[in-house]
């Protein structure tokens, strides 16, 4: 199985937590095969919005959700 990736962004409530506000304006960077190129992506992400205090960027392993007893 893959493992999957996503990285995506918004604004958030409280940037020490992951309530993001506008769901309908998430900013979805994209789908990756692997964590070193989801990290790589996420890091462009957050840097293009790092004075932005209320801006967060996540990766989300999506290969755990899908099969969350597997290794």
């Amino acid at each position: 199985m893959s493992k999957l990736h996503l990285v995506f962004g918004g604004r958030v409530s409280d940037p020490q937590g992951l309530d993001f506000i506008d769901l309908n304006n998430l900013d979805v960077v994209g789908l990756y095969p692997d964590y070193k190129s989801a990290e790589k992506a996420w890091r462009s992400a957050a840097q293009r919005t790092v004075d932005d205090a209320e801006m967060k960027y996540v990766v989300v392993h999506l290969h755990k959700l899908l099969q969350p007893d597997a290794e």
